[in-house]
């Protein structure tokens, strides 16, 4: 089964959804993981009443994990409301990788969910306490 798992990070590695930049966008934030230097921003656009992201991109470079979860993070934002981006559990974002992620990795797997945040807070945001049990 972890084969099945790993196929699918790589895929979504090699063949990432929403990547690019948005122009124009309504929300942009960009952060880095220091202790690999994978970097990544995203943009996202909204409706009208300025709640609900109706587009979203990603851009950056790193590795395998941190590209495929800000893929498979990405592909569920649009139609959500800022306020369930905001109460997103950094725990579903690990679990939708569907592979353990080492201690070491986690801030990799993290970054797209740091850099969500961001955006939709309009600043620089803590890593997630799940981020913060790496050596």
């Amino acid at each position: 089964m972890d084969n099945l798992y790993r196929d699918f990070i790589l895929e979504h590695y090699r063949n990432p959804h929403n990547k690019g930049v948005l122009d124009p966008h309504d929300l942009h934030f960009a952060d880095s993981n220091p202790t690999c230097g994978d970097e990544m921003s995203m943009t996202l656009r909204l409706d009208e009443a300025r709640q609900r992201v109706t587009d979203v991109a990603f851009d950056g470079r790193g590795c395998a994990i941190s590209q495929a979860s800000a893929s498979i993070l990405t592909d569920e934002l649009r139609g959500k409301t800022l306020d369930e981006i905001t109460a997103l559990d950094p725990k579903d974002v690990l679990e939708e990788l569907g592979v353990p992620i080492g201690p070491a990795r986690l801030k990799c797997a993290l970054l797209g969910y740091k850099v969500l945040q961001g955006a939709v807070s309009g600043g620089e945001v803590a890593w997630p306490e799940e981020a913060e049990a790496a050596p």
